[in-house]
């Protein structure tokens, strides 16, 4: 057992040596790990993988022969798959991290801080599935009839004046309250800022893309683009859901609503 009875064995995979033993070190002084091995090469880490099962892989990306995100897809198909994340210097790898599935992926040079937090997404993906609480209903006044709208079934909010629009796969739904107050209330439930005029369910996104330095996303048929201002932190939280992070509670939240159908032909993607 660890220090504090959570006895993690991880696997740090780096081809230069001095930000191997840098990653050693550091992974040695988190009290939720026993046990760290060190490989410095995609082909040494397969070896090791082969002889002992491991709890995490904190993989470096760019290595000669097997990169890290080989060994990713290699052990992706293991029946008790460890859990993986990917270090690196290169932000748009953040793209890889959510197609295979990767608990977390960190820059290079690694704050302590910031490995401490992938410790704690390693720790969360191996805990035991929990039931959630009930989820957010919100009752929806139109013409005399109340329909009742579920927050799970919100995809992504859009700001208007005063108001803003939720959008659901078959309607939308006009709410008298600012953009930044839902922000806020609904973070816990895995709505994120993409955008100034844009608040998107995480969980819901179906596809991230990177193309020539311009990031999208998209759920439920739309594309939605991702301002440069929140780019990285949208990457970073969609690796970590995806990857099997858990989210925290639904908060909820009580505003007032007005019903009506979804435009036909509304436009489906918002500038940057």
């Amino acid at each position: 057992m660890s220090r504090d009875g959570t006895g993690l064995r991880v696997l740090a995979v780096d081809d230069e040596p001095p930000a191997l033993a840098d990653l050693l070190w550091a992974l040695q002084q988190d009290r939720r790990i026993d046990d760290v091995s060190g490989a410095d090469s995609g082909a040494e880490a397969l070896r090791l993988l082969a002889r002992r099962d491991y709890d995490a892989l904190f993989l470096d990306v760019r290595m000669p022969g097997l990169d890290g995100r080989d060994v990713a897809r290699a052990v992706s198909r293991a029946e008790r798959a460890p859990a993986v994340v990917f270090v690196t210097a290169y932000e748009n790898f953040a793209v890889d991290a959510f197609e295979v599935r990767a608990v977390d992926y960190v820059l290079k040079p690694v704050q302590p801080a910031r490995l401490a937090e992938s410790v704690r997404r390693v720790v969360a993906a191996r805990a035991p599935d929990e039931p959630q609480p009930d989820d957010v209903v919100i009752a929806v006044e139109l013409g005399g009839v109340t329909q009742f709208v579920r927050r799970s079934d919100v995809l992504w909010v859009e700001a208007h004046g005063d108001y803003v629009r939720l959008h659901t796969r078959t309607r939308h739904h006009l709410v008298r309250t600012p953009l930044t107050a839902l922000e806020e209330q609904w973070a816990d439930a895995g709505f994120a800022r993409i955008h100034r005029s844009l608040l998107v369910s995480l969980p819901h996104v179906e596809q991230l893309r990177v193309e020539s330095g311009h990031t999208t996303v998209r759920l439920g048929g739309a594309v939605l683009t991702v301002s440069r201002r929140h780019a990285h932190q949208v990457r970073e939280r969609l690796g970590a859901i995806h990857g099997g992070a858990r989210g925290r509670p639904f908060v909820a939240a009580a505003v007032p609503l007005i019903d009506s159908p979804a435009a036909p032909g509304a436009a489906r993607s918002r500038p940057a």
